[in-house]
């Protein structure tokens, strides 16, 4: 591309070059055509007064040969260059054209010149007045020729140059760009081609091919990460269906072989179980790949503390059955979230079940506002969990040794579903030691910070100082 601007330049400056010089040339044939016009005015101008007689001293520069000759082509007053000579030319001006421009070469002691002919006046018989100067000889006009080349070759060279230099600079950083963007494969998109300094349009170009393969990453990192969610929902689907479905199987193929000796009460208490809890799994799990493919949907404004009071009630009667623990609430008002209440009440839900299932007599539930924060506490009085299990408890289907009964344990997705719903409002679920030696977990969530709107249901509200 250098090459070729650098071309293009020689064959735009060359003829340029040529057109020049002729121009260059032509203007000084003018300049002496006038000179020797108006040295001839002023010369007839004298012989009209009377003071031109004998020597003649030009007026003009170049003009340096100058004559007076009579009608009958007698030499009556000349300059000093002229004074030995013939008369200059036998052209002869006339009434009908008292003026004439004239280029011989009739003299041999001079060679050829270029003379204005004037004469003195209109009358017959009037004298006339040549004055103009020598043609510049082949050597003279070679030599103009030589030096002008020479200036206009190495102007042209330098021009070429510069073209080549300043071209070659302006394109390093497009090279540059292409060798990046012929580094990047189907398997590595994340380089990024350099970006030059300052705001031109190559830089611009830099900057928005980054930013189209920033955009195109993201859109790869997300189908990768459909993809992931969902092998993984084929796997769960497949690997947690499996049982419930193989032992409603097996108590109907009982009932079929043995009729008289089955209770059908029974094998459809039994079955109606398992379609339940085939239920729960599907609905989970359905949860759990929206979750994670969208962002939640319909974020209003609420006040966290009156969401978990108005659930609480709304589970009271389940939490004074017989044996059932104590819900013991601490709820600090004016904790206000962004959030999809629904989910809210589902993660409230699956963190009192999971409490529920370990405590022996109480639980805390405690909603507070930290400097950037909501919190949403539940704490049991059970045996607690291992710090070498708290992550793993968050995984699907994961059931520890305590729990490991299907029946008591659940379908294993409530925690890894309050840990999602937690990631989807941009916050956290994590689990520590609680206040009685059993499990704290702990739900975190942005608080609303005040003039800010959710425009987008992916949009994270603005982190405070």
């Amino acid at each position: 591309m250098t090459l070729l601007v650098a071309c293009l330049s020689v064959l735009l400056l060359v003829p340029a070059g040529i057109l020049t010089a002729a121009l260059a040339r032509q203007r000084l044939a003018g300049m002496e055509w006038r000179n020797a016009r108006r040295q001839a005015d002023i010369t007839a101008a004298d012989v009209r007064t009377g003071r031109s007689q004998g020597l003649i001293v030009p007026q003009v520069s170049g003009a340096d040969l100058v004559q007076v000759v009579s009608s009958d082509h007698r030499v009556l007053a000349s300059s000093a260059a002229a004074r030995t000579l013939p008369p200059l030319t036998s052209k002869w001006p006339t009434p009908q054209e008292p003026r004439q421009d004239v280029q011989t070469c009739s003299t041999p002691q001079v060679g050829c010149v270029r003379l204005a002919a004037v004469l003195a006046w209109a009358a017959r018989g009037s004298p006339a007045v040549f004055a103009g100067s020598r043609v510049p000889g082949l050597v003279s006009t070679s030599m103009f020729d030589a030096f002008f080349a020479i200036q206009v070759t190495g102007l042209i060279a330098l021009a070429t140059w510069t073209t080549w230099r300043v071209t070659g600079r302006t394109l390093r950083p497009v090279e540059a760009i292409r060798a990046q963007l012929a580094l990047i494969n189907a398997d590595d998109r994340s380089s990024l081609v350099p970006e030059p300094p300052g705001d031109d349009e190559i830089a611009r170009l830099a900057r928005t091919i980054n930013t189209t393969m920033g955009r195109l990453d993201r859109a790869r990192r997300s189908l990768e990460g459909m993809l992931s969610r969902q092998r993984q929902f084929a796997s769960d689907a497949s690997h947690e269906l499996w049982t419930p479905i193989a032992g409603l199987r097996t108590q109907l193929e009982e009932a079929q072989l043995h009729p008289d000796e089955s209770d059908m009460s029974v094998v459809l208490a039994g079955a109606l179980g398992d379609v339940d809890r085939l239920e729960s799994i599907a609905s989970d799990l359905l949860l759990l790949a929206r979750l994670g493919a969208h962002p939640p949907e319909a974020l209003v404004r609420i006040d966290l503390a009156e969401l978990v009071r108005g659930e609480l009630l709304r589970l009271s009667p389940a939490s004074r059955a017989a044996q059932a623990p104590r819900i013991q609430p601490c709820l600090h008002p004016g904790v206000f979230v962004y959030a999809v209440p629904d989910h809210i009440r589902r993660a409230l839900g699956n963190l009192l079940d999971n409490a529920r299932r370990h405590a022996k007599r109480d639980i805390w539930v405690h909603v507070r506002s930290t400097a950037n924060s909501a919190e949403l506490t539940v704490d049991d009085d059970g045996e607690g969990i291992a710090a070498t299990d708290r992550e793993t408890v968050f995984l699907r289907f994961t059931r520890l040794d305590t729990a490991r009964s299907r029946d008591h344990g659940g379908t294993g997705l409530g925690l890894a579903i309050a840990r999602e719903i937690a990631q989807a409002h941009h916050g956290s679920m994590s689990v520590d030691e609680g206040i009685a030696g059993g499990a704290r977990f702990v739900l975190r969530i942005p608080l609303a910070q005040p003039g800010w709107e959710p425009r987008e249901t992916a949009e994270a509200p603005p982190e405070t100082a």
